[in-house]
This record gives C-alpha cells, sequence and structure tokens, in this order.
C-alpha cells in the first residue's frame, strides 16, 4: 500500500499503534525488553520526560476524536466500490498469514554463553551451553559442561536428560584419559581420570580403571627392566624373547613406542657386545698389540649403551694386563721392552699414576743394571725423585739402599777382575781375596762367588794340568804296564778340583782297555767253539766275561745270545721236520708254520724255505684228492697254504674253479620276442 492509498483520517499515532504492540509482543516471546523500560544506566529525568510526552500525544488523540465525531461521515466514490472491498478483503488476511508464519518459523537468537550470568541462567540455557562446552570434546570443557549442569536441583524436571548427559560425559572424560595412557603418560591419564566429580555414577570405574592402567604399566616396565637386565649380561636371545612379549601389552605406547625402543637398544648393545666379546678375546693373547686394539674396541662403546660401564671396566683391567706384561719383562731383566710396552699403556685405562711409577722404577733398574758404578749414581739419583706420597717410595729407597752397597761392592770386583785378567797363579789368588771382601748376604755377593769359582778353577788347572798331560804321554804305549802307570798318575788329581772329571774320564778309558786286552783272548776261545759247532761249551766261556761287568762283557753277551738263538732255531727246524714226517693236512700246517720261525739269518732258513714249498705242495695234492669227493674240504685244506710259497697261486686257481662250480652264474633272461607287428625301424628306435 503506497502513501497515496492511505486515507486522510489514518492518523501516524493509530498507524504506530499495532506497531508497539506488537513490538511488545515479540519482546515478551522471545524474553526481550520493552523499549520504555529503561535500561540498567538510565537517569529517572529521562523516563518523566516519557511519561510526559505520552501523556500529550493521548490528549491531542482525544481532541481529534471529538472533533471528527463531530463532523458528517462521507465516504468517497472510490471506497464505495466493490472492487476496492474485494482487494482489501484479500489483501488483508494474507498479509496477517504471511506475518504470522514469518514469525513463527524465525528461530530466537542463541544466548552467548561466555556472557550469561549463570546464577539467573535457566536449566534449558545452562543444557545449551553445556552441549557447546561438551562438544569441543576436552577434558576442561567437557569438565565445565558437568559443572553448569549439576548445580541443577535432582527435582529439576530435566534432571533424567541432565543425567544421561553427565554419564556420556565422564565416559568421555575417561576415554581422553585412556587415549593419555595409551600415549604413554600414565599420570596424566590418572590426574584426567580423578578429576570426574565424585558424586557422579561413573565415577565407580575411576578406580577400577587406574588400577587396570597401572598393572599394565607395571607390567610392562617389569619386562623391559628385565629385558635390560638380560642386555646387561649379554643375553640377547633371552632379551629379544621379553621384546616380543611386549608386543601382548594392552597398550599402544609400550607395544609400539617402547617396543621399538628396546629392540633398537637391543641390537645396538648386541653390536657393542659383539666389540666387547671380541676385545676381551683379544686380551687373552698376552700380546701388547692385542691389548691396546682389546682398549681401543672397548673405548668405542658409547654412553648411550648399556654396556658402556662394563666396557669401562674392562679399560682399566686391560691397560693393568699390559703393566703386568712389562712387569714380567722387568723381572727379566729386560728393562727397555718393559718400558716400551708401560709407555704403550692408553689413558683412558686411568692406570697413570701407577705408570708412571712403574717407569721410574724400571728406569732406574735399568741404569743400575749396567753394572757400573755411574750407572748406578745414575739409578740412585732416578729413585730419589720418586716422591715420598707415592706407593713405590718404600720400594724405591731400598733400591737406594741396595745400590749404594753395590757400589762398594762393584769397586772391588772391578779391582779383582784386573789381577784376574794377568792369568798368574798369583794374580788369579789375589783376585779371589779381593772379591772374598764381598759379603754373601750383599747385592753382589752372588756374582762375587761366581768370579770367584772361575778363577779357583784356573789355578787348580794351572796347578793340575802336568798331572794329565805327563799321564796322556805314559799312556801312548798302550800296554797293560803303560797304561797302568798312567791311571797312577792321572789319579794324583784329587776329587773336587777343575780337572778331576778329565782325569777320571780318561782313568776310565785306559783301565777299559787294560780289561780288553787281559779278557780278549778268553772271548776268542769261545768264538773258536762256536765255530766249531761246540755252541753249549762257547756260550760257558763267554758266559764268565759277560757276567764280571769288564770292557768286554756286552761283546761277550751279545755272541752269547747269537749263539743261543742258533740252538733255538736248530731246535725249531728238528721240530718242523718231526711234525711234516705225519703228512696230515694239519701236520703240514704246523710244520710250516714252525719252519717260518727260523731266522732270516740263520744258515737253516734256506733249507726252510724249500722245505715250505715242498709241504705246501702237498697240501695241494692233498686239497685236490679231497676235493673229488669233499669240495668244501678240499677248499679250506688249499686256504691253508701260505702266501709266498711255490703252490699258493695254484691254490687260489683250484679254489675259484671250486667256488664257481658250486655257486654257477645265473644266466641273463634272455629279451622278449619281438613282435611280427614291430617294424625294423621301430625296433631299433625302441632299443
Amino acid at each position: 500500500m503506497t502513501e497515496r492509498d492511505i486515507p486522510d483520517s489514518w492518523s501516524g499515532a493509530r498507524a504506530r499503534e499495532p506497531d508497539q504492540k506488537t513490538r511488545l509482543s515479540r519482546t515478551e516471546q522471545f524474553g526481550e525488553k520493552p523499549l520504555d523500560v529503561p535500561g540498567t544506566g538510565s537517569s529517572s529525568k529521562s523516563v518523566k520526560r516519557r511519561k510526559k510526552n505520552n501523556s500529550a500525544g493521548k490528549d491531542s488523540h482525544s481532541q481529534e476524536t471529538t472533533q471528527a465525531s463531530k463532523i458528517p461521515r462521507k465516504l468517497p466514490r472510490w471506497m464505495r466500490s466493490w472492487i476496492f472491498w474485494s482487494l482489501l478483503l484479500t489483501l488483508i488476511p494474507g498479509s496477517v498469514a504471511f506475518l504470522a508464519t514469518a514469525m513463527l518459523l524465525k528461530l530466537p537468537a542463541a544466548p552467548n554463553c561466555p556472557s550469561i550470568f549463570w546464577p539467573l541462567a535457566s536449566a534449558s540455557v545452562r543444557l545449551h551451553c553445556a552441549q557447546l562446552a561438551a562438544s569441543k570434546n576436552t577434558v576442561n570443557d567437557l569438565l565445565q559442561a558437568i559443572a553448569l549442569v549439576n548445580e541443577l536441583p535432582e527435582n529439576h524436571p530435566l534432571h533424567a536428560e541432565i543425567n544421561r548427559f553427565t554419564e556420556e560425559w565422564s565416559r568421555d572424560i575417561l576415554q581422553l584419559a585412556d587415549a593419555s595412557f595409551q600415549s604413554g603418560n600414565l599420570e596424566e591419564a590418572i590426574a584426567t581420570a580423578r578429576k570426574i566429580p565424585e558424586d557422579l555414577a561413573a565415577y565407580k570405574l575411576v578406580d577400577e580403571q587406574i588400577d587396570k592402567w597401572q598393572t599394565t604399566w607395571s607390567k610392562a616396565e617389569s619386562i623391559y627392566n628385565n629385558a635390560i637386565a638380560e642386555v646387561r649380561e649379554r643375553r640377547w636371545q633371552s632379551a629379544f624373547m621379553l621384546s616380543a612379549r611386549m608386543l601382548r601389552i594392552d597398550n599402544q605406547y609400550w607395544t609400539s613406542t617402547k617396543y621399538d625402543q628396546l629392540n633398537k637398544l637391543i641390537a645396538t648393545a648386541r653390536e657393542d657386545g659383539d666389540r666387547l666379546g671380541k676385545a676381551e678375546i683379544l686380551a687373552r693373547s698376552q700380546v701388547v698389540d692385542n691389548l691396546l686394539e682389546a682398549i681401543k674396541l672397548a673405548e668405542s662403546i658409547g654412553q648411550e649403551s648399556y654396556l658402556y660401564q662394563k666396557a669401562q671396566e674392562a679399560i682399566p683391567a686391560f691397560g693393568r694386563k699390559m703393566l703386568e706384561l712389562a712387569q714380567a719383562k722387568l723381572d727379566k731383566r729386560d728393562a727397555d721392552e718393559a718400558l716400551d710396552i708401560a709407555r704403550q699403556i692408553p689413558e683412558s685405562a686411568k692406570l697413570q699414576a701407577e705408570t708412571d711409577d712403574f717407569i721410574a722404577i724400571a728406569d732406574a733398574k735399568r741404569s743400575a743394571w749396567l753394572g757400573n758404578i755411574s750407572g748406578l749414581e745414575a739409578a740412585i739419583a732416578q729413585a730419589q725423585q720418586i716422591d715420598p706420597s707415592r706407593p713405590v717410595y718404600e720400594e724405591a729407597q731400598q733400591l737406594i739402599a741396595r745400590w749404594q752397597l753395590e757400589i762398594e761392592d762393584v769397586a772391588h770386583l772391578e779391582k779383582a777382575r784386573v789381577l784376574a785378567s794377568q792369568g798368574t797363579v798369583n794374580n788369579l789368588t789375589a783376585a779371589i781375596a779381593q772379591v772374598q771382601l764381598i759379603p754373601a748376604s750383599n747385592p753382589r755377593g752372588t756374582e762375587a762367588r761366581e768370579e770367584m769359582s772361575r778363577w779357583r778353577a784356573q789355578v787348580e788347572t794351572i796347578e793340575d794340568q802336568p798331572y794329565l798331560e805327563r799321564a796322556e804321554q805314559i799312556a801312548i804305549f798302550d800296554d797293560i804296564n803303560s797304561l797302568q802307570a798312567a791311571i797312577d798318575q792321572a789319579s794324583q788329581i784329587r776329587r773336587g778340583r777343575a780337572l778331576y772329571p778329565e782325569a777320571r774320564r780318561k782313568i776310565g778309558t785306559w783301565v777299559a782297555k787294560i780289561q780288553r786286552i787281559e779278557d780278549q783272548p778268553y772271548l776268542d776261545r769261545a768264538r773258536e767253539l762256536a765255530l766249531s759247532g761246540n755252541l753249549p761249551a762257547a756260550i760257558s766261556a763267554a758266559g764268565q766275561i759277560a757276567s764280571s761287568g769288564r770292557a768286554l762283557a756286552g761283546e761277550a753277551q751279545a755272541s752269547i745270545d747269537d749263539w743261543q738263538g742258533q740252538i733255538r732255531t736248530k731246535e725249531t727246524w728238528r721240530q718242523a721236520q718231526e711234525t711234516a714226517a705225519a703228512a696230515t693236512p694239519e701236520a703240514l700246517v704246523e710244520a710250516i708254520r714252525l719252519a717260518d720261525r727260523v731266522s732270516n739269518n740263520s744258515i737253516l732258513r734256506m733249507d726252510a724255505n724249500l722245505a715250505i714249498d715242498q709241504w705246501s705242495q702237498q697240501l695241494l695234492d692233498i686239497a685236490r684228492t679231497q676235493g673229488q669227493s669233499d669240495i668244501s674240504r678240499g677248499i679250506q685244506i688249499a686256504k691253508s697254504i701260505p702266501r709266498g710259497s711255490a703252490a699258493y697261486n695254484a691254490a687260489q686257481d683250484q679254489i675259484r674253479t671250486w667256488q664257481e662250480f658250486l655257486n654257477p652264474p645265473r644266466p641273463e633272461p634272455s629279451p622278449p620276442p619281438e613282435s611280427p607287428e614291430t617294424s625294423p625301424s621301430t625296433t631299433t628306435i625302441g632299443q
């Protein structure tokens, strides 16, 4: 409707009236304040002014109404037209229906939850804001949602629905806590679960869930720690088996992150274990280069490894083995090698102080072992530099005292050696007297005794050599009298003298010559008896020499053994001949066995060989004769013929013949008859 369609009598106040009522009704419907109601910050003056305006408007309106009632009503022509009223009756209901529908379909504005004054908020508003907060699905928002609706009384009409929501939100909190647990945050999961209010029904699940988490976590930690313990002991198979058990833990953090971490740790530790094991094997070899390599392998194990501590413990042990090798070299007076080993011990062995002490002592000993006064003085000066706080200080002081005494001993030894170098009896005697000034308990006492013994031997050799030389000159004639005189001359060298062993050796040679000269005729007589065939008499004659223990005793005993062997050989040959006389297979076999015992060195051996061939041929003849009636018996007799006899090959041929007769070869199966339908070409192909 345009402005010109509005009649003059439609006042603006009357037009505004319905609008104000509409606004009032809408304000009441959606909970809004009417415009006439002053805000919290409005003053009393504005209210009074508004009231005056309203009263003035009412007076003017009443006056206009009174005046209008006095004027006679006369409708314009267009208002009396039926078209107008038809249009009017159509537009007004449609407009009203449209406005009503629009007002019904218009949603009320959503409340602004952060700015709501909650003590005055309705239950629906609380529930609405709680749902908005819970939709964010965080622990704090879910707890805020529960707190918003939890303040409503139990007799509230929405209590059942609120309980359903709080139960759902509590379980959501537990799910979030479980997510923290699954991600590896046990304490966070427990703290989150404990935030659920105790007055909710879902709270009874909290303790149960926490116990389950803690049990699972403890089980996983126990498996993990046990696997680490196995790793420390280098039991890799057991550690891998324990790590596999972690896959059955109901926790994603332990089955993924910690499982991967443990497997990587085991694999790394295994590599480190292999290196440490190789180092230990190298260290057992007691070789310096291997010990150095073992230390390098142990040093290569990083601090993050669980075997780092074992490796660090092994390094000093390897270094101490090097120090022990150096000490062994020093004990053998090989100071240069000992110092070289000690100086190679690395600082990582943490034996620097002990190594320095060893080097100081070894260096001083090396100087002392030069054996002269300047070397001893240098050794004393080096040992005096060792600090009293060091463990080797006492040893150094003992060495200093020893070397100071040794300086005096060296002076006596040097003087004595100068005297002994002259080589005369007087000078050697004077040298002996000089070293006798060195006490046996002194450091060089042993060396002094050795030099004194050597010089005494030289004096004794000079004094006794003429006796031995004269004895050798006398013994040249090799007769009994000369040899006896030589023995008497050499016997003047007394026991304990330097040339006494040589004199006794020569005397023994001369005595053996005398015995040979005396006993040789008796042995020759025995041999003559043996050649004549009287072996018992020869044995009796030589037996006296063999039992005397003199020079020819061994030779006489060898001859006796030979003669006794000849006697036994003759007896054996006689028994063989007597046995063969029976001419039975058994007797011939025994005779062959006895004849074969005749020595190859005996003159009877040729006769024995001929007899063996003859008896073997007799056995073969008997076997052939027996085989005509009993082949098995014939084979048995033929097998007794010895290898190497003249009849052996013939016997073996006869045995094969008999065996083929007893066991003839089976005929080979003949091929199947050829089918007449088979063509020659087909047969060839088939073959």
